[in-house]
């Protein structure tokens, strides 16, 4: 099964984005947004930057974990992942957004 974004609110009426794989988990989440057309932005910009590797900017956390932020053009954030406990899972899940990152389902539970 192919991936999907969901675009929802949050508990204060700002919109986010995640991106999810085929099994349902959370691959990537957005910042919030004060504007819903704004949130659908930043999915257009996953759709257009999710398979370049220069878009993927590394990181560790404090306390050792890894995770990443896919990136656009001009070097702001789009999204940044869930904490991996390896390099090996951070960058399985760097696949996985660029497997699903390009899909064109958008589930809007707004």
């Amino acid at each position: 099964m192919a991936g999907w974004f969901e675009l929802n609110t949050s508990s204060d009426g700002q919109y986010r984005f995640v991106l999810k794989a085929g099994n349902g988990e959370t691959i990537l989440t957005s910042e919030l947004y004060k504007a819903k057309d704004s949130a659908k932005n930043g999915i257009a910009s996953v759709q257009d930057n999710c398979a370049s590797d220069e878009r993927y900017e590394k990181k560790e956390a404090s306390n050792g974990k890894l995770h990443f932020n896919l990136k656009a053009a001009n070097h702001q954030i789009i999204g940044s992942s869930q904490m991996y406990a390896t390099a090996q899972s951070r960058d399985a899940g760097i696949a996985s957004v660029k497997t699903n990152g390009s899909s064109n389902t958008i589930k809007d539970l707004t």
